[in-house]
């Protein structure tokens, strides 16, 4: 065990020592600026593609990356190998200002548990404004049904809707129901003379009430949901024709650029109106409306990894004579396919055999970066750890932060 724990100790303080030197990379990278030329979201983002990591621990490297210059003692401690990312970034993530020293000696002892526990042990500052009302959810399943409890501020209650989706479910019973004659005069039972609820009518739909509102507004979420989906719905082309002197225009509408034309076109629907004299006299089908029937491949841009929302688009646009078939199709989030249009990246098919440019041409490889280390390993002491002892608060002093200097 002792060999094997004497290797993981040099193993631990040169991993740390790397890490290091890639979070100067990450701050070096988002302090020029140079990241945006990549054609990805943001420099976590280009940090998870390039070494071939998670999103989480990309975030990780870039906040300690922007904190760099507030942590010194920290950061050379983890350059000599003696501290970890993660602790590092559980300091960056939420320490106060000026508290370098103070948690440094701590994480030379400390895990990273500890070290959380230890900032949320740090006093906050007393927020100016009334904190806004909790919101929970709760959802209890039994046998036959399963019954929710929401609690929503007033502000976000207010934007509900269940009254009216109850008052529209009310009002279309009534259209619907109101003349029936089994339906009586009243708005939901009919009574006896004995003023007993009579039976409701087996024909007569049972009256809406708070539940069928809420399913109303559930299955209207959904519906709004499909409906921004396909992109295509979004953009429609008005062709008008004239039949007389088979002459054709497209509606006015407000003028964009041909970048801004393309990105809207890429994916949209065409409706031909046919007219005599300036008359409308009638309409044609609407056309190049892209199937779903077979789902065009997902272009999975080098460090986007986005799954949903997303935009068809032409790899040859149609405009050029592009087909509206699978070859010719991709799906792309909303940022990269305006980055696309916009000139940012160049997307060239076909589908099956993609390949994605950045704007000086060069072709983003998806892979990562990794490769065969060519240079022997930093050159620092071994990294014992914290010490993995049980710690005892009751001794630990936490940080004080200092309050800002007074203009008197």
């Amino acid at each position: 065990m002792e060999l094997l724990f004497g290797e993981m100790e040099e193993l631990a303080g040169q991993r740390n020592a790397i890490d290091s030197r890639l979070v100067e990379i990450a701050a070096e990278i988002e302090g020029d600026g140079i990241w945006g030329a990549t054609g990805v979201r943001s420099v976590p983002a280009l940090v998870a593609w390039k070494l071939g990591i998670s999103p989480h621990n990309a975030e990780t490297m870039v906040t300690v990356a922007r904190r760099l210059e507030e942590f010194p003692r920290c950061a050379a401690m983890m350059r000599d190998g003696q501290l970890s990312l993660d602790q590092i970034g559980v300091i960056a993530e939420r320490a106060g200002e000026g508290s370098d020293e103070h948690y440094a000696q701590l994480a030379s002892v400390a895990t990273v548990t500890q070290l959380r526990f230890a900032i949320k042990l740090e006093p906050r500052p007393t927020p100016d404004r009334t904190p806004e009302p909790e919101r929970s959810f709760r959802r209890t399943v039994g046998e036959r049904s399963t019954t929710y409890r929401i609690t929503l501020p007033k502000v976000e209650a207010a934007k509900f809707g269940l009254d009216s989706h109850r008052d529209a479910l009310i009002a279309q019973w009534r259209r619907d129901h109101g003349g029936d004659s089994d339906t009586g005069d009243s708005d939901e039972d009919a009574y006896d003379a004995d003023g007993r609820a009579e039976e409701p009518s087996v024909r007569v739909p049972p009256f809406p009430t708070t539940v069928d509102a809420f399913t109303s507004l559930v299955e209207a979420g959904w519906d709004a949901d499909v409906a921004r989906r396909p992109h295509g719905q979004h953009t429609t082309v008005v062709v008008h024709l004239d039949v007389e002197r088979r002459l054709a225009g497209l509606h006015l509408g407000p003028v964009l650029s041909d970048d801004e034309r393309r990105l809207l076109l890429c994916d949209a629907t065409c409706e031909l109106w046919l007219e005599r004299h300036g008359q409308v006299i009638g309409s044609g089908r609407v056309t190049r409306t892209i199937s779903r029937r077979g789902d065009p491949r997902i272009a999975l841009v080098p460090g986007c990894g986005a799954t949903r929302g997303l935009h068809a688009h032409h790899i040859r646009h149609w405009e050029d004579g592009g087909p509206t078939d699978l070859d010719n199709l991709v799906l792309l989030c909303p940022f990269h396919h305006r980055l696309h249009h916009s000139g940012g990246i160049t997307i060239t098919g076909p589908a099956h055999q993609l390949v994605v440019t950045d704007a000086d041409g060069e072709p983003l490889n998806p892979g990562s970066l990794a490769r065969t280390p060519t240079q022997p390993p930093p050159a620092v002491k071994p990294c014992r750890g914290p010490l993995g002892e049980r710690a005892q608060w009751w001794w630990y002093t936490p940080f004080e932060p200092q309050p800002p200097p007074t203009g008197n």
